[in-house]
């Protein structure tokens, strides 16, 4: 048995003019966000054995507002393949993840993220937090799950159980769409 927890990046700010996606930093309200996190991580007791990130920006700078309250300290294998993945993509990064890892965290973008809970996670209609991920996946939500599978090389389609689907308006209001 593995876990993988899936944290998308907080929100970007679209008012910086940077020339390439890549480099697009967090807003304010991304890095409050990514701090409630973790916050959450923290209260949780949640710790994870390896880091998977993309290095675009806006993931660099969430995991800076994580670490710090989280209590843990990150070593993250940065990985340009995560950026703007697929969820097939993911999958081939997650099977090189470390033989030794039990919980893998990985820190990316949607849609790859979204859609790699929806290949790993059967939609057999009982699960209200795959549900949630349906309606949608929003900036710094993070996704808890167990996969059925002894090493990262097995992992593959519908070996998953989404255990826990949070996100920054489930832990304070303010960070939900209606508040700017």
């Amino acid at each position: 048995m593995k876990k993988l927890t899936l944290l998308r990046h907080a929100k970007s700010s679209w008012d910086d003019p940077v020339a390439r996606d890549f480099d697009r930093p967090l807003n304010d309200k991304g890095k409050r966000a990514a701090a409630i996190m973790g916050k959450f991580i923290k209260r949780n007791d949640l710790a994870f054995d390896q880091v998977l990130a993309s290095p675009a920006v806006r993931v660099i700078e969430t995991l800076e507002n994580v670490e710090p309250v989280s209590g843990l300290s990150f070593e993250p294998q940065w990985d340009r393949k995560i950026y703007l993945a697929s969820s097939v993509t993911l999958m081939d990064v997650l099977r090189g993840a470390n033989a030794d890892a039990d919980h893998v965290l990985m820190v990316g973008h949607n849609p790859g993220l979204e859609d790699l809970i929806f290949d790993l996670v059967p939609d057999d209609g009982s699960s209200e937090a795959r549900d949630a991920v349906e309606v949608k996946y929003p900036t710094a939500a993070l996704a808890e799950l167990s996969l059925d599978i002894d090493s990262w090389s097995d992992i593959k389609d519908s070996c998953a159980t989404l255990n826990r689907f949070t996100r920054p308006r489930d832990l304070d209001p303010e960070l939900g769409p209606d508040y700017a």
